[in-house]
């Protein structure tokens, strides 16, 4: 019930900690909720010196997409930036699984940090789900996914509002 709440309140871009939540501190999980730092949802490019990486994403059609990815950036604001169409229906809140991605090689999957519970749980709700899926909004950007190739599932399950595609912030 608890996450439920805060996957609500999160996406309607309410934070989710006990300073800024109008729910009891007692009722609030702090393993169980999820923020970002505003500097994660600030763009940067590789012209500004930082470092990027190439990663492949293989849209719904099959047409492929060869982007430079900055380090530490997740893979769903990179799609957005690069107008790729992976729709991410929360805004990266960890609330919805229409970032699901599939890894096409298993090996670079293995190099990505095992998904948390609340990802997993999301995972159950994605379209299409394979042993390599991974949502967007929680893998970044680093030297070892170089290369990288991911595939954007033929649909997604978009529980809040069918068809809504959010411009990242």
């Amino acid at each position: 019930m608890i996450r439920i709440c805060a996957a609500i309140l999160r996406s309607r871009g309410f934070a989710a900690d006990a300073s800024r939540v109008a729910m009891p501190t007692s009722l609030l999980k702090a393993s169980s909720l999820h923020t970002t730092t505003c500097s994660s949802h600030e763009s940067s490019s590789s012209s500004d010196g930082q470092e990027t990486i190439s990663i492949t994403y293989i849209d719904k059609e099959g047409k492929e997409h060869t982007v430079a990815a900055p380090i530490g950036k997740n893979l769903l604001e990179v799609a957005h930036e690069n107008e790729i169409d992976l729709e991410g229906a929360c805004e990266g809140s960890l609330a919805c699984s229409t970032c699901h991605l599939i890894f096409e090689d298993e090996s670079y999957y293995k190099k990505v940090p095992e998904a948390s519970e609340d990802e997993l749980d999301m995972l159950d709700l994605a379209f299409g789900l394979t042993d390599t899926s991974r949502l967007g909004c929680q893998v970044l950007a680093s030297k070892e996914l170089d290369g990288a190739r991911v595939r954007i599932p033929a649909a997604s399950r978009n529980f809040y509002v069918d068809g809504h595609k959010p411009k990242p912030h």
